[in-house]
């Protein structure tokens, strides 16, 4: 592989998504979200391109917006939030409201709940309140909990708790169809991202299909800079990486191409 940079495309386009965060938990800082950075990992491994991620409140007209405005824009939107038994859980109501598919009893989602509670005593008008779904949807399982999420068209809702939400993006990834993994090569520079900006800028001009990351840190009192290659062609990557570290090595000698690179 010579070390000039000759533009390639990528085999196939990716499958894009993004990722609607509801509840004021996360807005007032109370709660600290865990479920983006889990989600893009996963999907990046799965080869699926995370786009965009937006965070909103408990409200329902705003939920429908964003809800009807991502859907459109994207092949998979992913929530999580809103879909527990208590006033401000209201994602399915939302989903109800921008999809015109309204809300009714669903027998599959009830009768796991029977069987998670262990009798219909045990049933409150709380939990019932989440066998209220979609007509028409399909079910995400839940591991966890039984109460599951859903998906209507191209909108995946999930749960906001960590461990259920993975458990349920466990359980619904093998259904999706996906694309090429995404791979990462990184080279490590002992300089700040000014003194190269100019080969990055290049370089992201002549692979535009890949993302060209700078990405400044301190390391022993000095500025140091990571440079992440990202893309789904694995000789495209391979390619431009080699290309840029040629040029970066020319002027900062100490630069390091790393054997590996963390998840893309």
């Amino acid at each position: 592989m010579t070390a000039s940079m000759t533009s390639l495309s990528p085999a196939r386009p990716p499958v894009t998504a993004a990722l609607l965060i509801i509840g004021n938990e996360i807005l007032s800082g109370r709660t600290v979200d865990q479920n983006l950075n889990f989600l893009a990992t996963q999907l990046s491994e799965a080869g699926i391109a995370l786009q965009e991620c937006r965070v909103i409140a408990d409200d329902i007209p705003t939920i429908v917006r964003h809800l009807q405005e991502l859907s459109r824009q994207y092949s998979l939107v992913f929530t999580s939030g809103g879909i527990g038994p208590t006033h401000d859980d209201m994602t399915a109501e939302a989903v109800e409201m921008a999809f015109d598919c309204p809300l009714e009893l669903n027998q599959i989602a009830l009768d796991r709940l029977l069987v998670f509670y262990g009798s219909v005593e045990q049933l409150t008008p709380a939990r019932r309140k989440m066998t209220l779904l979609p007509r028409g949807c399909g079910l995400i399982d839940n591991p966890i909990s039984a109460a599951p999420g859903f998906v209507i068209g191209n909108v995946y809702v999930m749960a906001g708790i960590p461990r259920v939400f993975q458990s349920m993006v466990g359980a619904l990834l093998p259904s999706l169809s996906t694309g090429q993994a995404f791979i990462s090569l990184t080279i490590r520079c002992p300089v700040g991202e000014s003194q190269i900006a100019d080969i990055l800028t290049h370089g992201q001009a002549t692979y535009p299909s890949l993302q060209i990351g700078s990405y400044p840190y301190i390391k022993d009192g000095m500025p140091h800079t990571a440079v992440v290659t990202r893309g789904q062609d694995t000789d495209l990557v391979k390619g431009c990486t080699a290309a840029l570290f040629a040029q970066i090595q020319a002027r900062v000698p100490d630069a390091m191409l790393e054997s590996t690179s963390p998840p893309a």
